[in-house]
């Protein structure tokens, strides 16, 4: 974070987003970059924030995972095809969409979606 603080046309923020308040309500994106994180609760609130012709790309693990590490516990863990189906319910457009096993930078199992909201 620390890194992109003071780049031209980057805001950096350190936010509570598993709070019961939600701080960047109202609050859209051209760009959103989710990784190695799931919290489910606040899905929709991430996938509201995308602006018309943003794009989305999440990656993190699935099920499966527990077999290289961690996490294991299948509350932090896709299911297969989850990412698709919540982008689809969401009305993003997938551009590219990849599961299972990922050799690096550790052995693990993962889900990744790059998905657009239609102008």
């Amino acid at each position: 974070l620390s890194a992109l603080a003071g780049v031209p046309g980057i805001e950096t923020a350190c936010l509570d987003l598993e709070g019961d308040d939600w701080p960047l309500a109202g609050e859209y994106f051209a760009g959103i970059v989710v990784t190695n994180y799931l919290w489910r609760p606040r899905l929709p609130d991430v996938l509201a924030m995308l602006a018309p012709g943003g794009v989305l790309i999440y990656e993190t693990f699935m099920l499966g995972n527990a077999a290289y590490g961690k996490p294991s516990n299948p509350d932090f863990l896709l299911a297969p095809g989850e990412l698709r189906e919540i982008a689809a319910a969401a009305c993003l457009h997938e551009i590219a969409f990849a599961e299972g096993y990922a050799e690096t930078p550790k052995p693990c199992m993962r889900q990744a979606i790059v998905a657009s909201r239609p102008i």
